[in-house]
């Protein structure tokens, strides 16, 4: 455990970047892979010097807060949905692209999951095409940006000039020009445009914005890969045209949509699906006391109510958990510990249903196969 002691100075492993900067997605893509701490046993814990320990529980809280990742198959689906879509997209410049929208509740982990695609196939462009274009710029296969709200045409030019760290003054039009420039100097094929539900969809701007983003698919010779919330209820997909002209909408004829399911229990696929998810967020939990089961057995039920499903806040509740956990000393998660932790408040709204269903019998997450098996002490 030499990293964990002597005087030297220590930083952690916190990575703080943005991703809708240049410079930030590149430390996304090529920045090393975390590893994981090593378990230490409640012994070897206790003989820790009091610096040692912590930096022992900082490395740990770092990489709880960051685990995943987690190739489940929803997010695997998407992988593969979105793959199809991109590198079938080898249409010559003169030929607009097909796009994708990958429009889901919040909570599900969409971003995360669009983010990890946009960073392997970043990564293998690069390999396959080398880090420099023919003419010697560096090569940016990807960009990423985040909308704010009620973005505009001019705001969504000048989002992607910041991205690439060119200049944003000017209109709407010069903007779109200097994006363009950028777009084809550094051969970027892919742009992911996240929070598209910030698009300002007024009944008078809807038609335009549409028309723009048209416009961006025409003039830039890349998938547009949009992510966001309730984007077909919006209007964009549809133009803000009538139900009866909405069929003749060009924007959504060349969008295809995507989603990403929250996890369910209501058939024994589902359930054994959630099983393998606990299974391996637990073999990725360093606690000095955890055993096998302390979560896909002990709290696979509680999980469930306390996070309805959702990715982002079972993540969130099992991060705090083992804060706690580390803090009191406990090192290991159950149902009254983590009753002391808070959650969104979506999925606490949602949790009173889903317990008083399991308390009657009515639900479980638990597979049949394991519903007659004790659970460990």
């Amino acid at each position: 455990m030499s990293t964990l002691s002597g005087q030297d100075v220590f930083e952690g492993d916190d990575r703080q970047y943005s991703p809708t900067r240049l410079d930030g997605w590149l430390e996304f893509v090529s920045g090393p892979d975390r590893v994981q701490p090593e378990k230490l046993s409640a012994t070897e814990l206790a003989a820790l010097s009091s610096r040692a320990q912590l930096r022992y529980n900082d490395l740990r809280a770092v990489w709880h807060a960051n685990i995943g990742p987690i190739k489940t198959p929803q997010l695997l689906q998407l992988y593969d949905e979105l793959a199809e879509i991109v590198e079938s997209n080898r249409q010559d410049g003169d030929k607009a692209k097909p796009a994708a929208l990958v429009d889901a509740y919040p909570g599900l982990g969409k971003s995360t999951a669009v983010r990890e695609y946009g960073r392997d196939f970043h990564r293998k462009q690069i390999a396959l095409r080398g880090e420099t274009t023919p003419d010697g710029h560096r090569r940016v296969p990807v960009i990423y940006i985040a909308l704010s709200g009620n973005t505009r045409i001019r705001g969504l030019n000048a989002t992607i000039c910041r991205f690439y760290g060119l200049p944003t003054r000017g209109d709407a039009d010069s903007l779109a020009e200097r994006a363009k420039d950028a777009v084809l100097s550094l051969r970027t094929a892919v742009f992911v445009v996240d929070d598209i539900h910030f698009l300002d969809a007024s009944s008078r701007a809807t038609t335009t914005m549409a028309n723009h983003l048209k416009f961006l698919a025409n003039t830039f010779p890349v998938t547009m890969i949009y992510i966001g919330v309730g984007v077909r209820e919006r209007g964009i997909l549809t133009e803000g045209l009538s139900p009866e002209q909405a069929l003749h909408a060009q924007f959504g004829r060349r969008t295809t949509a995507l989603t990403l399911r929250p996890f369910q229990i209501e058939d024994e696929a589902g359930r054994h699906e959630w099983r393998r998810l606990l299974l391996t967020i637990e073999q990725k939990l360093v606690l000095a006391n955890k055993h096998p089961g302390m979560l896909a057995d002990d709290l696979c039920d509680y999980l469930l109510a306390r996070s309805s499903g959702h990715f982002a806040s079972l993540m969130a509740l099992i991060n705090r958990g083992c804060l706690r956990a580390i803090r009191t000393g406990q090192e290991r998660l159950d149902a009254e510990l983590m009753d002391q932790v808070n959650n969104d408040a979506a999925a606490e709204e949602a949790r009173l249903e889903l317990v008083a269903a399991m308390e009657a019998g009515l639900l479980t997450s638990r597979p049949r196969s394991r519903l007659g098996q004790k659970r460990p002490a």
